[in-house]
């Protein structure tokens, strides 16, 4: 006989009982966290209760020490604490002397109304008075050492100016610096013995000895022109000589430059007097031109001779002083 078959539960059966099992834990799950939510909220909820009640308490407290330090402050009980009252107070709290700057400064910070008293709501605690002292103290501290160090720094410019001021040597001139400094007058004499051919012929004359020795001397030296005008141009810069030698050396420049114009005019007049352009000069002409320049050299050197020796500078020579004292 056949044997009953025992009865067996289908797939569809175990799914279905394995996701209704998911959604009650998920349910159940859910309403916890919901129950967790709430008591969270009423836990911030009484929180801020407490902390309102907190922030009161001390706003009370805060509005009766401020009433409490502005008693002590008004001393006549009339509403305001005038600039004396306030520095009573604070002299008296602290137990030191307070300079009116300091309480003036306090007193501009903290009264915001501006008519120059502190009613009770601009008054500050102690403590933000102790803090807005001290910090006026050290600001004054800090202003003082930056003082100090400007003070000092001035100093050492003053005595590093007087020190390069000690270099310039703008002292009357000795006998010594007076003999050199007629020397830098041999440069345009030089250069001017051109214009004298007329006038030194006679060779027998003992200044034309002299002059034509040192002339042989200094044309035998290579580049003699352009060293000996880089050398008084470097020395009419050293500060370290002599006012009048630096004077003297750079007119004796100045000088010098001022013999291109007769020695151009001379070239271009005999150049046009040439054959080349077929006119002739009247005879003498050239003569007499070189010869006025030569004398107006000699004269301006010997005025600038005489003028150094006796220690005065020669600053009356038209156009070429003035050029000098510019300079």
């Amino acid at each position: 006989a056949p044997q009953p078959t025992a009865m067996r539960s289908s797939p569809m059966m175990i799914i279905s009982n394995t996701a209704i099992t998911a959604l009650q834990a998920a349910l159940d799950n859910t309403s916890e966290q919901e129950t967790e939510v709430q008591r969270l909220k009423a836990m911030a909820a009484e929180l801020r209760a407490e902390a309102a009640e907190l922030e009161s308490q001390q706003a009370s407290e805060r509005t009766k020490f401020t009433e409490k330090i502005f008693q002590e402050f008004d001393a006549n009980n009339d509403g305001d604490v005038t600039f004396d009252e306030l520095k009573a107070a604070l002299e008296r709290t602290f137990e030191m002397e307070i300079a009116d700057e300091r309480v003036e400064t306090l007193m501009k910070d903290f009264d915001k109304s501006g008519d120059g008293k502190l009613q009770i709501d601009e008054m500050a605690s102690v403590e933000q008075f102790r803090n807005r002292l001290e910090y006026l103290v050290q600001d004054e501290k800090r202003k003082t050492n930056e003082a100090t160090r400007s003070a000092a720094k001035s100093a050492e410019v003053s005595d590093l100016i007087e020190s390069q001021l000690a270099l310039i040597n703008d002292r009357p001139p000795t006998g010594t610096d007076k003999a050199i400094s007629v020397l830098p007058y041999l440069f345009p004499l030089m250069d001017g013995l051109m214009f004298g051919q007329f006038l030194l012929k006679d060779a027998s004359n003992p200044v034309f000895g002299v002059v034509a020795a040192i002339y042989v001397l200094y044309r035998s030296i290579p580049f003699s022109g352009v060293l000996t005008f880089f050398g008084l141009s470097a020395g009419s810069n050293n500060l370290s000589l002599n006012r009048l030698v630096r004077y003297n050396m750079q007119q004796a420049i100045y000088l010098d430059i001022a013999l291109f114009i007769p020695a151009i005019v001379g070239a271009i007049t005999a150049a046009a007097s040439s054959s080349l352009f077929g006119y002739q000069l009247p005879p003498g002409i050239a003569e007499i031109g070189s010869d006025a320049v030569f004398l107006t050299l000699l004269a301006t050197l010997a005025y600038s001779t005489i003028s150094s020796l006796l220690g005065a500078e020669p600053d009356k020579i038209p156009l070429i002083s003035d050029a000098v004292n510019k300079r």
